[in-house]
């Protein structure tokens, strides 16, 4: 399938309307409040984008989306996207500096909050002028605020969809960057049915009877795809869970209930479940395949997983910038501890510092050609000028390929950490470290814990009158904690009188890296 098979003027909400002929009285969505059928879901979509209207909400304005995995995410993406405006999808396990630079980047004028989050906002919107508007998900009405339910209320449930043009932009995705501020990432309307078909239908082989389970949550490319657009491309139903991922006898209790049949996970995520006491006791015996993404599996954590469970795990590699998965292993072709073989669709080279190909069986840095790439990122054109380089993509991983055709993941080019599924900037953390009172100077690199999955360690040279104790580890922990969101935290601190620099002064990270 090529961009070119979809109709020149295309609008992403076909994904959920295609359903509607054929399969509308189906339940498309199951949460732990609510079922929602196909035409439930349209009829409050077009609610909510009746209701932007009546805010001034224009063709190609930014909507700011922060709620937990709910049904009210979902519909409020499907009414931004009809409308023809950009929805901006946010993560929830941010802090406050972090809301108000995405906020600001975007120029959002109208904010979808859970009432979770509110305070978070409250916070900041004195520092937001574009911010006209802010939409409250959760019981009562909140003084100076719409109330969700009571601001679609009394909308139409139809609504004519904008003709937008395949190419114009339908999302917005904020990524960590190299230099610690998020990087806008645009996607085009054409782009989700594009990515559904490539790797949802051709790969994975998803089908109107399956239902989709992913700990990925929806402000994440891998869970939006993975649990919203790629099964409701087929006709397939989605479950969603509000809750923290981290808690994984909550995850398998919710698999145990609304029996998927496909389960999206980190390799983070499949290590929190099996190390679980009663896991056992947990039924998952409607999993047909598992998935995995966001960071490489290690063979080890495939072969206990196939050996508890008798499932096997489809283990890829995509990126923020590709929309999804462009290497995956297939059902029936899995080489554990590999991200298996280039998607049909998806073309890559893999090349040296120079640019040039390297010969098979050494490290190269992944180039991507594809139809589903962004063009560039929001507001950042000196980091996409390195990164969108003509018709190719460099997606900033390290690879080699085998005799047989598989790709081994080698590493970054850049010194980013993939930590949970989720990018981590070294210098993002290094410079809530220095922070501290008791740091002088620190550096920031990669470790794998017992599980083989990476997670941050921070070297300190600590300043002079300082003296190194548990305490102290503690405590600037716990300033990390409250400065930034909780997964980017140095796990394990290390003091250190010096750190390896270059005749420039710049740290080698390498070099702390390969003494690690």
């Amino acid at each position: 399938m090529k961009a070119s098979d979809l109709p020149l003027y295309y609008n992403a909400v076909d994904i959920l309307e295609r359903n509607l002929p054929v399969r509308a009285n189906k339940t498309a969505l199951f949460t732990p409040d609510r079922e929602m059928t196909f035409r439930q879901v349209s009829n409050e979509a077009n609610q909510v984008g009746n209701a932007l209207k009546g805010l001034g909400v224009r063709f190609g304005e930014c909507v700011g989306l922060l709620t937990l995995d709910s049904a009210e995410w979902v519909t409020s993406f499907f009414g931004i996207v009809k409308l023809g405006a950009i929805a901006v999808g946010i993560n929830t396990l941010l802090k406050p500096p972090e809301y108000e630079y995405i906020l600001r980047d975007c120029r959002a004028r109208v904010l979808i909050v859970h009432q979770e989050f509110l305070p978070l906002i409250e916070s900041i919107r004195g520092n937001l002028p574009m911010l006209e508007h802010i939409v409250v998900i959760g019981e009562g009405p909140q003084e100076g605020y719409l109330s969700f339910n009571d601001w679609i209320r009394p909308q139409p449930t139809t609504l004519e969809a904008a003709q937008s043009h395949r190419e114009d932009i339908c999302s917005l995705n904020y990524s960590s960057g190299t230099t610690g501020g998020p990087k806008g990432i645009p996607h085009a309307h054409k782009d989700y049915p594009l990515t559904a078909q490539l790797w949802g239908v051709n790969v994975l082989g998803l089908r109107e009877s399956d239902r989709t389970f992913a700990l990925a949550k929806l402000f994440f490319t891998f869970g939006t795809g993975g649990n919203l657009i790629f099964p409701w491309y087929v006709g397939a139903s989605c479950v969603l869970f509000p809750g923290a991922a981290r808690v994984a006898s909550n995850v398998l209790s919710t698999i145990s209930r609304f029996k998927p049949t496909i389960f999206y996970n980190a390799p983070t995520g499949y290590a929190a479940a099996l190390a679980l006491k009663d896991f056992s006791q947990h039924d998952l015996s409607s999993l047909r395949l598992c998935v995995s993404a966001s960071e490489a599996l290690p063979a080890a954590l495939w072969y206990a997983w196939k050996e508890a469970t008798g499932v096997d795990i489809i283990d890829g590699i995509g990126c923020t910038e590709n929309f999804h998965i462009f290497i995956s292993n297939r059902p029936g072709d899995i080489r554990p501890g590999s991200s298996g073989k280039p998607v049909e669709g998806y073309e890559l080279k893999l090349v040296d510092d120079e640019g040039k190909t390297v010969p098979a069986g050494e490290i190269g840095n992944v180039l991507l050609r594809s139809e589903t790439a962004a063009l560039s990122y929001w507001h950042n054109f000196e980091k996409s000028r390195q990164t969108f380089q003509g018709e190719w993509l460099a997606t900033g991983d390290k690879y080699f390929v085998d005799a047989d055709g598989y790709y081994w993941h080698a590493g970054r080019s850049d010194d980013m950490l993939k930590v949970g599924g989720i990018w981590v900037s070294p210098v993002e953390v290094e410079s809530t470290l220095i922070q501290h009172p008791a740091v002088q100077e620190c550096a920031v690199i990669g470790c794998p814990d017992q599980s083989r999955l990476i997670k941050p360690k921070a070297f300190i040279i600590l300043k002079p009158e300082q003296i190194p104790s548990e305490a102290l580890i503690r405590q600037i922990t716990d300033h990390c904690t409250e400065k930034m969101a909780a997964y980017k935290r140095p796990r394990w601190i290390e003091f250190v009188t010096e750190l390896p620099k270059t005749a420039t002064g710049k740290i080698q990270r390498f070099k702390l890296r390969s003494a690690a």
